[in-house]
């Protein structure tokens, strides 16, 4: 499978005038950015989340960093379904330094990428429909009622006796 050869981000991580809308969405309301990122990449909406408790349990503990894990996994796993360059090192320093900028910036190239979309090729793969051969069932024209003798015996173990021809076929001469 030929590789293709990784790209840049659409655009920088401090060009939010590039986009003044999605910079005003993660100024004035960056949970709902991060979430509307997460909903559109496939993920949980909530995920986020993650990353608002993970701040308040930080800081709780008094601990001295903390890098939100659903802005570094959706950064990641963004660069590597899109071909971005990048490393986990630049990954951890962006989402624990600019948060909001990494949201504004992941939402751009998603934007991006809904224009350009990302296509895959497939080897086709021929599809065998095998039907079964055709049965054809059928009825016996004149069925014997039960308890009838037929020409293997009575028609239900058990039953004794015997119709009569004579009554079976009425008034017929």
């Amino acid at each position: 499978m030929a590789e293709r050869p990784l790209t840049d981000w659409d655009s920088g991580l401090c060009e939010c005038f590039e986009d003044p809308n999605t910079c005003c969405y993660g100024f004035w309301c960056g949970p709902c950015l991060a979430g509307t990122v997460s909903r559109r990449f496939g993920e949980n909406h909530c995920l986020p989340l993650c990353d608002i408790c993970g701040i308040f349990l930080s800081t709780y503990f008094c601990s001295p960093m903390f890098v939100p894990p659903a802005a570094l996994s959706l950064r990641v796993a963004m660069r590597t379904k899109y071909g971005i360059k990048g490393s986990m090192c630049k990954d951890i320093a962006i989402s624990y330094c600019c948060g909001i900028c990494s949201w504004c910036q992941m939402h751009r190239e998603l934007k991006h990428w809904k224009k350009n979309p990302v296509v895959i090729n497939m080897l086709s793969q021929s599809v065998v429909n095998m039907q079964p051969a055709a049965v054809m069932m059928t009825m016996p024209v004149d069925p014997l009622p039960v308890g009838a003798v037929g020409p293997s015996g009575p028609g239900l173990p058990g039953q004794t006796g015997a119709i009569e021809h004579s009554h079976l076929s009425s008034n017929v001469e």
